[in-house]
């Protein structure tokens, strides 16, 4: 396949990659770096993965401006095993923390929380059909909460945090779907975290940043595979690591770091989002978001067109001209654009394009 054959991919996850690293993943594929094999067939304790593993910890660091004093975790699962796996981590017994019920993910991070501690529901968006964040005094802390949990961007409701709030407790973050899109004021935050899968690489894993000195504080008997201390201790090689999705990131982390860093990854996304935003808001309502304008995501664009067989149109002619994954989520409907770190602008470009005639075709 050449890549003038490639689609606009605006799929919210597994994201779109940027065409060189596939590339460049291709080529390496069956002999990495003159070993005679692929790297997926060396062991995880060999020098070449050795060297890969530690690069990408390295550059993770860099990117993110992480400091010396947090931990970074490469981990298994992906962000839904992180929802059980801080509490556990983060809450010795008889200890609790507060969530805000931000949307779908919000919502699954509060439950899965509630099956290892006694967390508290701080805020919850779900009267209002998750279509704002709230503001700081919204807030209701329980008493003695150990940290503030936040979900950075709700993927499926299109809604983000557009600053991160400010409050007297430590902040734990799900920043999955707006992953080092913008830059981390680590002074708010315990522990950072997010699945690779929307701006970093491919499924299959999360990045856990956590305060060193938190680990072990608990007080479990973990199993090891779950113990943040243990991750630490063997630079996330404790047990073999997804190889493939951190060989890969790691190729991004270096991309991005090339480009120009975290400030121009999020000067990139406020610009495909505004073109976007932009289309819907001149449309004389005709496209609509349904979502806060203050509250509005940067990587999930979300709108609504005047009727379902609209959406539905939209839809199929958007892939008919090479636009894919636009349908949105299923638990709300209507059309999701996601924008991640990798997506060209001429992509949005395109879209934004396709937009203008169709609703001249069918206003």
């Amino acid at each position: 396949m050449s890549t003038a054959s490639r689609v606009h991919n605006f799929c919210a996850g597994p994201c779109t990659l940027p065409v060189s690293i596939l590339e460049e993943t291709r080529d390496e594929l069956l002999d990495f770096d003159g070993i005679g094999m692929s790297l997926l067939e060396d062991s995880h304790r060999a020098p070449a993965y050795d060297a890969v593993h530690m690069a990408a910890l390295a550059d993770f660091r860099t990117l993110a401006g992480v400091p010396d004093d947090y931990a970074v975790l490469f981990l298994q699962g992906g962000a839904t095993m992180q929802f059980c796996q801080i509490p556990m981590n983060l809450l010795a017994d008889g200890e609790t923390a507060s969530y805000l019920n931000t949307g779908a993910w919000g919502k699954k991070a509060l439950a899965d929380a509630r099956k290892v501690a006694d967390v508290h529901e701080a805020w919850s968006g779900a009267d209002e059909g998750f279509a704002r964040m709230p503001s700081d005094d919204e807030f209701d802390i329980a008493e003695d909460s150990r940290y503030l949990h936040i979900t950075t961007n709700e993927t499926i409701g299109g809604i983000r945090l557009p600053g991160y709030p400010t409050v007297d407790l430590p902040m734990v973050a799900d920043m999955s779907s707006d992953f080092l899109s913008r830059p981390i004021d680590w002074d708010r935050f315990d522990l950072v975290y997010g699945g690779v899968q929307k701006n970093l690489g491919p499924s299959g894993m999360a990045v856990v940043i956590v305060r060193r000195d938190l680990l072990g504080r608990s007080g479990r008997d973990l199993p090891s595979a779950l113990d943040y201390a243990v991750q630490d201790a063997n630079d996330s090689l404790a047990n073999t690591p997804p190889m493939f999705p951190i060989w890969v990131m790691g190729k991004v982390l270096r991309w991005m770091i090339d480009a120009g860093g975290l400030g121009e990854f999020e000067r990139r996304a406020a610009e495909r989002a505004g073109l976007l935003y932009a289309t819907i808001d001149d449309s004389d309502g005709w496209y609509r978001s349904p979502v806060d304008e203050a509250s509005r995501s940067h990587m999930n664009i979300v709108f609504r067109l005047p009727d379902e067989d609209l959406e539905k149109r939209f839809v199929a002619e958007a892939a008919d001209a090479r636009m894919v994954n636009l349908k949105g989520h299923r638990s709300v409907g209507g059309i999701r654009a996601s924008t991640y770190n990798a997506l060209p602008l001429e992509s949005v470009e395109a879209l934004v394009g396709f937009m203008a005639d169709f609703r001249a075709a069918n206003a």
